[in-house]
């Protein structure tokens, strides 16, 4: 038989796009309500098949926006030029199948799972062996999964690893290779974003602030709790944007983030926040209960903010000084330390400004590129210029009480030199000026923490900060 007139049967998840719609489909559930976990699992029990049914008659997929594998598209659209038929034949529920088809139009016909059927390994081996004969087509897949089929077919087409690629050479010598890299500890760690824990070093301002930075003890404490709050961190920033998957390929930087370009497979990303989760709370356990507490309602708030809070105009930004705040919290929980009601305040105030220069750098961008809102925001691109006075007034009234606290009589009781400090309020009122001021020119990096820490000017302003309340002390 001609290879043209043989037909050329193709898989979706893993294979023609880089990512899984039955977790896709899952995160949106859970994300309109995460109660559904608990029906997931009953439906599960009824079977896959009945599981992915049950999924794909609650929640919409977008399938124009999946990552799908360029060169293997080119590759079928050649293929379907020379006058081969393509069908798509995948596990995934029948509905998401046909939408996928229809984006593409090049395929004659779809074979996918029901209610009742879950087309995969054997099954699909069986299905597709019956419809075109042994050896009486080509199967495209990425699995071990797939092998029952690749030993049925006449040509096996293999997406993904070259141990995937050597076990389909096992069952079927004819065998053609299209390789994905994926250096899972690469992309990991950028999904992680390990470049964020620099937040987490809030968690040593209360050890600065009560001078007990020649503690060894405490010094030990606030190290585990600083990692405790990485790991943290970064399992919520995986779950985080593992439900943003649809507005993130939606924008024109996220989109290339590991999770939204499929390169790095969603249930290894669940695998890794569970596992993370799970070492955070094994570091928190050797720590204050205090400590514990402060950590539990980080991961409650942080949850809330986002399946929900997120998308709630104003309330996102004043969540996110929380969240900012909460550092500081832990950090004297861990150490045992006695917060100053003023430290709380600045701190609120201070980080509600940054919250604010992130939503303003964002509405910015979306005004530049000629759009009218955020995608899985509440906000307008109209909605600038107030933005940019709250944030600006927040910033200025965190100078302003820094400036009240070192006109009160608590100052003295830490502060030899108390005057000294005046040199840090002129430090902070030029720095949230200047951090503005940047981002109305559009110059500012989406996170201004990040960015804090990566300028140079910003980097030299925190240090003579340092060094003030040094000299001061």
């Amino acid at each position: 038989m001609a290879g043209a007139t043989v037909p050329l049967c193709v898989d979706l998840d893993g294979t023609l796009t880089h990512s899984d719609v039955l977790i896709e489909s899952f995160l949106i559930l859970i994300k309109q309500n995460p109660l559904y976990v608990f029906l997931c699992i009953i439906w599960l029990l009824r079977g896959k098949a009945h599981l992915k049914a049950e999924i794909a008659a609650r929640v919409a997929i977008d399938v124009s926006l999946l990552p799908y594998n360029a060169r293997l598209v080119d590759f079928l659209r050649q293929e379907r030029s020379h006058g081969r038929d393509l069908y798509l034949c995948t596990a995934g529920d029948h509905r998401y199948a046909e939408q996928v088809a229809s984006h593409f139009g090049f395929f004659k016909g779809v074979m996918a799972s029901d209610a009742s059927r879950n087309l995969s390994g054997s099954h699909k081996a069986q299905t597709l062996s019956a419809t075109f004969g042994i050896q009486g087509f080509d199967y495209c897949g990425n699995a071990r999964a797939d092998i029952p089929v690749w030993t049925l077919a006449r040509q096996a087409i293999v997406v993904g690893s070259k141990s995937i690629e050597a076990a389909a050479r096992k069952v079927n010598q004819t065998t053609v290779f299209f390789e994905e890299s994926r250096p899972f500890i690469r992309l990991a760690l950028k999904e992680m974003r390990v470049y964020q824990w620099v937040k987490n070093l809030l968690i040593f301002l209360p050890l600065l602030a009560s001078h007990r930075f020649t503690q060894v003890d405490t010094l030990i404490d606030m190290g585990i709790a600083f990692l405790s709050f990485c790991f943290c961190a970064s399992s919520v920033y995986l779950l985080n944007d593992m439900l943003d998957l649809d507005a993130d390929r939606r924008h024109i930087r996220k989109r290339d983030r590991p999770f939204a370009s499929g390169k790095l497979p969603l249930l290894a990303g669940i695998i890794l926040m569970l596992v993370l989760l799970s070492a955070s709370a094994s570091l928190a356990i050797m720590l204050t209960p205090a400590f514990q507490l402060v950590l539990t309602g980080y991961v409650v708030i942080t949850l809330a903010y986002s399946f929900r809070l997120k998308r709630i105009v104003l309330i996102d930004v004043f969540v996110l000084a929380a969240l900012y705040t909460a550092r500081i919290v832990a950090g004297g929980a861990a150490g045992n330390i006695v917060l100053s009601d003023w430290l709380i305040m600045f701190s609120l105030m201070i980080f509600l400004s940054l919250a604010m220069v992130k939503r303003y750098t964002e509405l910015d961008k979306i005004q530049r590129d000629g759009k009218t809102a955020a995608a899985g925001r509440g906000y307008l691109a109209d909605d600038m210029s107030i933005v940019r006075s709250f944030g600006t007034a927040a910033g200025y009234v965190a100078v302003l009480v820094l400036a009240l606290y070192m006109n009160s009589s608590d100052v003295t009781v830490l502060y030899r030199h108390p005057h000294r400090l005046w040199v840090l309020f002129c430090l902070l009122l030029y720095w949230i000026s200047r951090v503005w001021m940047i981002a109305f020119r559009g110059k500012m990096n989406d996170d201004p923490i990040v960015f804090a820490i990566k300028n140079r000017g910003s980097l030299l302003i925190i240090m003579l900060c340092v060094l003030t309340v040094i000299a001061a002390t």
